[in-house]
């Protein structure tokens, strides 16, 4: 099995910065595989994006994966890689606006991380400690979202 490394934490902490910090710690002189899970909507999110690339040199190679992400660790995984997975909140996000079964999904994902053989850095935003939402969506994303992150605690080595 994977190396898991979770890192969790509140909107705009440092969470990316210091996942890619561990990565490179992780990683050596290997390459690291970034797997992206945000698409781009509008000119502040281009420019997240683009923040995030100017960090990382050129041993990051990139893999989009808005919701295939069992697919894209399963063909990047081997057992000297590292694989940055960020972030896991934005990618139930995308199942959900696109109504997919998110459930699913998530075994799905379960299911790859534990067949992986390298060093898997995972993030993923904490987003239940504040108030119960207004409305439906929000606390779908809410109660999908700690789910995930429960699983994900539980299987991590390091949390």
């Amino acid at each position: 099995m994977a190396t898991l490394h979770f890192v969790i934490g509140g909107a705009r902490s440092g969470k990316s910065a210091f996942a890619e910090g561990l990565a490179l710690e992780k990683a050596g002189a290997n390459p690291i595989t970034y797997v992206a899970t945000a698409e781009i909507f509008d000119d502040e999110m281009a420019e997240r994006v683009a923040l995030h690339q100017q960090r990382r040199g050129p041993n990051w190679h990139l893999v989009e994966a808005p919701v295939n992400l069992a697919g894209a660790i399963a063909s990047a995984d081997t057992p000297n890689s590292v694989l940055l997975i960020d972030c896991l909140s934005v990618w139930v996000t995308n199942l959900l606006v696109k109504d997919m079964d998110i459930d699913a999904a998530s075994a799905n994902l379960l299911a790859a991380l534990q067949q992986a053989s390298g060093t898997i850095v995972l993030v993923a935003s904490e987003t239940g400690l504040g108030i119960v939402p207004d409305n439906r969506l929000s606390r779908r994303f809410r109660d999908a979202n700690g789910r995930l992150n429960q699983a994900l605690a539980a299987d991590a080595d390091e949390v």
